[in-house]
């Protein structure tokens, strides 16, 4: 059995159109989204061995606040370039790169991939998987390598107006 948790960066700002996509930080909203769903996790009695997030400025700067609020080593944090707007079958396969050492593992990164991800993961129709949001999941399997979709099982979905 591994858990996964599916996370969605908190909201960003767009207050400088000039600045690529990639480097866009959050906004105030979002820094205050991130902590608050760190608590959330710590509630749920999230134990992460693993976080992996998409190295854009928002998704790692959300994946470093939880990190904090979890306890988790901040420069631990891996960043996988595949996640940045990773399409579903793409995080599919990052998932299944995992080493199965590892039980617990935190993904951060963007829509609309992570809502489809989660969505056929768990074979549910969360319509839209929102900023901060994330989705506690148990899978079925003994090794990160047989996930596939409908493995998984949802122990819960949080977000920050729920």
């Amino acid at each position: 059995m591994k858990t996964l948790y599916i996370l969605r960066h908190a909201k960003s700002s767009w207050d400088n159109p000039d600045l690529d996509d990639f480097q866009r930080p959050l906004n105030d909203r979002g820094e205050k989204d991130a902590p608050k769903m760190g608590k959330r996790l710590l509630k749920e009695g999230a134990k992460l061995k693993l976080i992996c997030s998409s190295p854009a400025n928002r998704a790692l700067t959300t994946a470093q606040l939880v990190a904090a609020e979890l306890g988790y080593p901040v420069n631990s944090i891996r960043e996988e370039k595949k996640l940045y707007h990773a399409g579903e079958e793409a995080i599919l396969e990052i998932v299944r790169s995992f080493d199965d050492d590892i039980e617990s593992v935190m993904i951060v990164g963007h829509n609309p991939g992570f809502t489809e991800f989660a969505n056929d993961l768990l074979n549910k129709e969360i319509a839209n998987l929102p900023t901060a949001g994330v989705v506690g999941a148990k899978l079925n399997i003994s090794s990160w390598k047989e996930a596939r979709w409908g493995c998984g099982e949802m122990l819960f979905f949080e977000y920050p107006k729920k």
